[in-house]
């Protein structure tokens, strides 16, 4: 392993020897330098991830959130400088995590955090007027195709996770919530996380690959339940507008 590869490797786990041939300006040993520096390390990316995954950190204790979050740094070290983006793995890493099975809704929970961080950083579009659609007529409605808002994601949960995503984020509203769809849209300024109807999810990714609306729409489903949830949330973009 080259010398680059020791130091990062180190840096990541504190258990490794330190380099011994780091040295300090004057030439002395500088593995005491080393040690403040893999803590700083340490500490950084532990915050990176708590300030994505605050309900994640909530449920399982800041003492045991930071022990993960080293486990999960060793795995999946930082590919960026740009810390915003840093975790996006630790949504599958923790239903990887032994010592979580006891917690078979967390995985789901991180999901809708992780959700909820794309979304906030996703590009802009101006949500579809739904005025737009009603003033068409069915053959040309069934035809049409609008889009997804880049900002909205979709995920099906088998656990309560919505509910318990809620209950720990000021959220009382989505508290009862049972398990099933989640959609998470940014349609202007905030990012907004709701309950969605089964059929949801069949219609966006269907719509994302540009399957006329007509074909979107699940047979059996409550295609009115499932346009007023698009509408209300703004997840939706017309057709023709550019790609972002």
């Amino acid at each position: 392993m080259s010398g680059q590869g020791v130091f990062a490797g180190a840096l990541l786990a504190p258990e490794a020897p330190r380099p011994i041939e780091l040295r300090d300006p004057t030439g002395s040993d500088a593995t005491r330098r080393f040690d403040v520096y893999r803590n700083n390390v340490a500490v950084a990316l532990t915050e990176a991830l708590a300030a994505a995954f605050p309900v994640v950190q909530r449920l399982v204790g800041e003492t045991y959130f930071a022990a993960m979050a080293r486990d999960f740094a060793r795995e999946h070290p930082p590919r960026s400088p740009v810390m915003a983006l840093y975790g996006a793995e630790f949504p599958d890493w923790t239903q990887r995590f032994p010592p979580l099975t006891a917690l078979p809704y967390l995985p789901e929970v991180a999901r809708i955090e992780q959700a909820r961080r794309e979304a906030s950083l996703s590009a802009d579009a101006v949500p579809l007027d739904p005025r737009v659609l009603a003033g068409l007529a069915p053959d040309t409605l069934a035809a049409s195709a609008p889009r997804p808002h880049p900002a909205a994601r979709i995920l099906r949960t088998r656990h309560p996770a919505l509910a318990i995503w809620g209950r720990n984020a000021e959220r009382p509203d989505l508290a009862q919530s049972p398990p099933g769809e989640v959609l998470v849209t940014r349609p202007r300024l905030a990012v907004r996380t709701c309950a969605a109807p089964a059929g949801t999810a069949a219609t966006l990714e269907a719509l994302a690959r540009r399957v006329p609306l007509g074909a979107a729409l699940p047979a059996g489903a409550d295609h009115s339940a499932i346009f007023a949830c698009l509408f209300n949330a703004g997840a939706l973009i017309s057709e023709g507008d550019p790609e972002p």
